[in-house]
């Protein structure tokens, strides 16, 4: 993922919380923002509350690595940020991949067609 696809800064993740629609499920909540660019922008936060720092990296790389893999499956201009709920620790890779593609069909955001 490019440093240009992240949203990084604590007030463009702030902007997309008051202004972004939320969609939720079991182990994710993801809140998406129309961008007016040609690219999708990812943030991800994990709070202290899913683990230590080695669990909290790994639910982080989950995330990025399902979303990276299946990115040309989301429709772009947006800014995404997903955040990660407790019992996301325990899930595997495909889970949270499901659980992705889950959020994105309820959300409008994956292409006509695609199927997770």
């Amino acid at each position: 993922m490019k440093s240009e696809e992240r949203v990084k800064k604590n007030s463009h993740f702030r902007y997309i919380y008051n202004r972004g629609k939320s969609i939720s499920n079991a182990s994710l909540v993801m809140y998406t923002n129309k961008n007016n660019k040609p690219i999708n922008r990812i943030g991800i936060s994990v709070s202290k509350k899913i683990g230590n720092s080695v669990i909290r990296n790994r639910v982080k790389r989950l995330i990025k690595e399902s979303y990276r893999n299946n990115s040309e499956r989301f429709i772009k201009g947006y800014d995404i940020i997903y955040i990660a709920r407790i019992g996301t620790s325990k899930l595997k890779y495909i889970d949270i991949e499901k659980s992705i593609f889950n959020l994105a069909k309820r959300g409008g955001i994956l292409k006509e067609g695609e199927k997770n």
